[in-house]
């Protein structure tokens, strides 16, 4: 029998952590996260169209990073759990905070937006990854958290 030859694409998962333990801030309440965030968001899209970003933390809540899962459109950003999920897991984070903006300016989360947090909580659970909030950020610099509302 003739031994068939395969030939792959080798895969390389990679996270470079260039600050010391000591250099990571601690999240304190949703307000702090929003500023972390509302620091870091593009002042030139945030009125324009929807992007999703993750906070990403360890196992005392100290930030390691951040990234932008999707840009979106003017009314909604796409969230993909698997992607999601696989920064959570490359990173070797604990904790999450998962981060859009409204172009709006308004607040009130749509439907869509609690079916995506309750989705991403449900995969988080499966990992024993802890989903500590969603907010929701306007261009003003406002803010929306569904822990605070008491939605997660």
């Amino acid at each position: 029998m003739k031994q068939q030859k395969y030939t792959l694409n080798e895969i390389q998962v990679s996270y470079r952590n260039r600050l010391s333990i000591k250099e990571h801030e601690k999240v304190i309440s949703s307000k702090h996260a929003k500023e972390v965030l509302y620091h870091l968001w593009d002042k030139d899209t945030i009125a324009l169209h929807e992007s999703f970003k993750v906070l990403l933390l360890n196992n005392s809540n100290k930030f390691k990073g951040v990234y932008e899962l999707s840009k979106g459109g003017i009314t909604g950003a796409l969230v993909d759990i698997r992607i999601l999920m696989a920064i959570a897991l490359k990173t070797l984070s604990t904790a999450l905070i998962v981060a859009h903006n409204h172009p709006s300016g308004i607040l009130c989360p749509s439907d869509a937006d609690i079916k995506i947090t309750k989705k991403i909580q449900r995969a988080c659970k499966y990992f024993d990854i802890k989903l500590l909030d969603h907010i929701i950020l306007s261009p003003s610099g406002e803010y929306y958290s569904f822990a605070d509302q008491r939605i997660l």
